[in-house]
């Protein structure tokens, strides 16, 4: 019988689970054990507080805007922080755009109908951390995800009028580059489709900040090796019920 990464999945997470129940140790434990993994940290939440593309009914292009509290002591601390950043930006977005623009998108970030350009997300993070009292250094950024830009033709930058053709790899860079105007944006996910290989080495060639590859890699330890080996991005958005199972997972 054939089974889908859904089904495979549920079994797998199981499993795992019960490996963990019968040795007594947490499931993180035992997960990073089966990794070889003998470093244990918790990583940096990221708040994901602005969203467009085609998860939002607006006309920004950029998929999502999230905040990385990369400056706090404690997880805690991190989790406070993000908390007040997002309802500090909210306050922000309702002033700039009106209380309607507070609604949210699918990634529970808010969906202000941002007309400008791509600086205005970044530019309302600012203005909210302002209004915490923290700054740049304390608080990073992720100056978003592509939002499928290729979706639809000349794709969802075309169709919100902030550009008239296809994005670049020139158009990229540039963008990857307003660390300048902001200098706390230090990420980028899926900034090319997943199969314009050139483009994402080249991109990778020209920016200093962490470029992630989601879509680009979906998991798959065959996309992964290749992404490695061109330089295509440095790091991996991992998703286990991409690839299917814990153990592959954990190969990935």
């Amino acid at each position: 019988a054939k089974f889908g990464a859904n089904a495979i999945l549920g079994v797998s997470l199981a499993v795992c689970k019960a490996g963990a129940a019968e040795k007594g140790i947490p499931l993180y434990q035992h997960i990073a054990n089966l990794a070889g993994n003998t470093e244990l940290i918790l990583p940096v939440p990221a708040f994901n507080v602005i969203n467009g593309g085609s998860h939002a009914g607006n006309k920004l292009a950029m998929q999502e805007f999230m905040v990385l509290p990369v400056g706090a002591a404690t997880f805690r601390e991190a989790v406070r922080i993000g908390a007040e950043v997002y309802h500090s930006l909210k306050a922000v977005i309702k002033a700039k755009y009106g209380k309607d623009a507070t609604n949210v998108g699918d990634e529970g970030g808010f969906a202000p109908n941002i007309l400008e350009n791509n600086e205005e997300g970044p530019r309302r993070h600012w203005e909210a951390l302002q209004v915490t009292g923290m700054d740049w250094e304390g608080t990073g950024g992720t100056l978003g995800r592509s939002g499928r830009l290729w979706e639809g033709g000349w794709g969802l930058m075309a169709r919100a009028g902030l550009c008239p053709r296809p994005p670049t790899r020139g158009d990229w860079a540039l963008l990857g580059r307003t660390g300048g105007r902001f200098p706390a944006v230090v990420s980028i996910e899926d900034p090319f489709d997943q199969d314009d290989w050139e483009g994402w080495k080249h991109f990778l060639a020209q920016v200093d900040i962490q470029v992630v590859g989601d879509d680009l890699t979906v998991t798959n330890p065959k996309r992964i090796a290749k992404a490695a080996e061109v330089k295509a991005c440095n790091c991996l958005l991992l998703k286990v019920n991409q690839i299917g199972s814990v153990t592959e997972s954990i190969q990935a």
